[in-house]
C-alpha cells in the first residue's frame, strides 16, 4: 500500500473510462466504488478502436489487456480509404509503427473491451447499478455524491466518469450545450462475411457528405457505420461521441433507432460490400446517433474531484482515440494520485499534464471529421488528391505522435 493520502475514490460512470480508473487506482493502493446510473451493465451494441496508446499506456500501471484482446478482438495492420464504390484512395499501415512501438490496435466490439477490463479489476469489485448521480459537495476533508434515490457515498476524491451527459460535468460547467459536427450516424455489429471482408479488414469509403466504414472485429464479426451529412442546427437522436479509425463512429448508448430502407437508400450505389452488410443487419439492431462534441473544457474539477473521458473532452468520429484518450486519462491519473500527498493537488495536477494532449487531439477530430464529410464536388475531389498523393512519411509522423505512449516532447 502507498503512503499517499487518497484511500477511497468514487468513480462515476462504468464504462471504458470509468472501469480503466478503477482498474489503475487499485493498482495504486485506492479502494474504489463504482456507481452506474444503468440498471444494468450494458457495453453497447457497437465497437471502438483500442490503439496503441492505450495498450502501451495501461502497461505502466501493471495491466495489459492485449492477451485478452487477442483472444477476443481483431487486429488491423493497415486503413484503407476508398471511394465510394471501393476504388482505392490509399491504404495507411499500422504494422510496422505498432512492432516499433511494442503494442497494435484492435478493432473491439464494446462488450469485449468491456470484459478485458473487468478481468483487470478482478472479482472482488462491486459496481452499484441504477446509481443516477445528481450532484457532489467536495471539502476539505473529503467529497460526497448524492443520487436519485436519495443515496449517498463519501470518499477522498470523486471521478465523473459519466459520459458524454455527465451530471458531475454540468456542476462544474453548467449546462454547456452540444457542438453539433452536422451529421447523423448509423451503427451496427452483424454477423458477416464477404470476399471483401478479409482477416483485420478496415476500411473508409468515402462520399460527398457521406462516409460508411466496414471492420472486420473478429469471430465472424464486422462492425459498420455510415454518415450522412445533416443541415445546420437540424435535430437528431442524441448521443456520446465516441471514435473511429478502423471501427468508425462508436458511443452509441442514447442514440435511437433508424429505418433499414433509408439507410438503404442512402448508401445505394455504393460497394456490394456495403450494400450486402446493411442487408445482412438486423434493423433493430442499428442505431442512430447525431455527431457532437463539446467546447473544449479547460477547468475539469473543483477541490477533490475531476473529470475523466469524454465527461471531461467529447471527441468527434475520426481520430479512433476516444477509448484510448479516456484510458489515459486513467493511467495519469493513477500516477497523480499515487505520487502526490494531497487528493485535491493530485488532481490539479493530472487534470494540468492532460488538457494539452486532449484539446490538440479534439481539435484534430473536428478538423478530419469537417475534411471527410466535405460535400461539393470541388472540395470533395481535393480532398481525396490530397490523401491519394501527400507523402506517406506525413501521415506516418502524425499516426506516431498520437499512438506513441508516453506522449512525444
Amino acid at each position: 500500500m502507498t503512503q499517499h493520502s487518497t484511500r477511497k475514490a468514487l468513480v462515476v460512470g462504468a464504462g471504458i473510462g470509468g472501469l480503466a480508473a478503477a482498474a489503475t487506482l487499485r493498482r495504486a493502493g485506492v479502494e474504489v466504488q463504482i456507481f452506474e446510473r444503468a440498471p444494468e451493465l450494458r457495453p453497447g451494441t457497437t465497437a471502438v478502436s483500442l490503439m496503441s496508446n492505450a495498450i502501451l499506456a495501461l502497461r505502466t500501471r501493471g495491466i495489459d489487456i492485449a492477451p485478452s484482446l487477442d483472444k477476443r478482438a481483431e487486429i488491423f495492420d493497415e486503413l484503407k480509404f476508398l471511394t465510394r464504390r471501393g476504388g482505392l484512395i490509399r491504404a495507411l499501415p499500422f504494422r510496422e509503427l505498432a512492432d516499433r512501438l511494442g503494442a497494435s490496435n484492435y478493432a473491439v466490439h464494446r462488450a469485449d473491451l468491456q470484459q478485458a477490463l473487468l478481468d483487470a479489476l478482478g472479482d472482488d469489485l462491486t459496481i452499484e447499478l441504477g446509481a443516477a448521480a445528481t450532484g457532489f459537495v467536495t471539502g476539505d476533508d473529503g467529497v460526497e455524491v448524492t443520487f436519485e434515490d436519495g443515496r449517498k457515498a463519501s470518499g477522498d476524491v470523486l471521478i465523473g466518469a459519466d459520459g458524454f451527459n455527465s451530471a458531475i460535468r454540468r456542476q462544474v460547467a453548467g449546462a454547456d450545450e452540444p457542438r453539433p459536427g452536422n451529421y447523423e450516424c448509423w451503427l451496427a455489429t452483424v454477423p458477416f462475411s464477404h470476399p471483401r471482408l478479409t482477416k483485420g479488414y478496415a476500411a473508409h469509403y468515402w462520399g460527398r457528405g457521406q462516409r460508411f466504414g466496414l471492420a472486420d472485429i473478429g469471430h465472424g464479426r464486422a462492425y459498420w457505420w455510415g454518415t450522412k451529412n445533416v443541415p445546420a442546427g437540424a435535430s437528431g437522436a442524441s448521443g456520446p461521441s465516441g471514435a473511429s479509425g478502423a471501427s468508425g463512429a462508436s458511443g452509441a448508448s442514447g442514440g435511437g433507432r433508424s429505418g433499414k430502407a433509408e439507410i438503404a437508400r442512402h448508401f445505394a450505389g455504393w460497394a456490394d460490400e456495403i450494400q450486402e452488410v446493411i442487408r445482412a443487419t438486423p434493423e433493430e439492431t442499428i442505431v442512430r446517433i447525431t455527431a457532437q462534441d463539446r467546447p473544449f473544457l479547460q477547468r475539469w474539477g473543483t477541490g477533490r474531484m475531476t473529470l475523466l473521458g469524454d465527461a471531461a473532452h467529447p471527441m468527434l468520429v475520426s481520430l479512433g482515440q476516444g477509448a484510448a484518450l479516456a484510458i489515459e486519462d486513467a493511467v495519469v491519473l493513477a500516477a497523480h494520485i499515487e505520487q502526490a500527498k494531497d487528493p485535491a493537488s493530485a488532481l490539479r495536477g493530472y487534470e494540468d499534464e492532460r488538457r494539452p494532449r486532449t484539446e490538440a487531439l479534439v481539435a484534430a477530430a473536428r478538423a478530419l471529421s469537417e475534411t471527410e464529410q466535405l460535400e461539393g464536388l470541388v472540395p470533395a475531389t481535393m480532398r481525396d488528391l490530397y490523401f491519394r498523393f501527400a507523402p506517406l512519411s506525413k501521415f506516418t509522423s502524425q499516426n506516431e505522435a498520437v499512438l506513441t505512449w508516453p506522449p512525444l516532447g
